[in-house]
């Protein structure tokens, strides 16, 4: 089993930054590809980005590239989102999702998965 508490969300103005953090216990986190989906209100969760279990490779979804960041800290067992330039349609609950197999990840279909934090954007 792998626990994932995700948590810095928040409130913030259009424009603006927060980092998201996921951290990791249970098993081994260094074998684990990392990913970020979010789900808005009355929309299908959807994904944001991932990382590979060694960091080497990441993965975005087209309308955060160059405004957020996936990155990991594999002796801290923990993943980060950096989000910058923050717009009203990034308001969601964003969650930390992990999968050995980068193809589960990345479909969504995670093994394991966060409860969430809120990140609301206002304009």
């Amino acid at each position: 089993q792998v626990q994932l508490v995700e948590s810095g969300g928040g409130l913030v103005q259009a424009g603006g930054s927060l980092r998201l953090s996921c951290a990791a216990s249970g098993r081994t986190f260094t074998f684990y590809h990392m990913g970020w989906f979010r789900q808005a209100p009355g929309k299908e969760r959807e994904f944001v980005a991932w990382i590979t279990w060694s960091g080497n490779s990441t993965s975005y979804k087209d309308s955060v590239k160059g405004r957020f960041t996936i990155s990991r800290d594999n002796a801290k067992n923990t993943v980060y989102l950096q989000m910058n330039s923050l717009k009203p349609e990034d308001t969601a609950l964003y969650y930390c999702a992990a999968d050995r197999a980068l193809l589960r990840l990345n479909a969504g279909r995670a093994d394991y998965w966060g409860r969430g934090t809120q990140v609301t954007v206002s304009s």
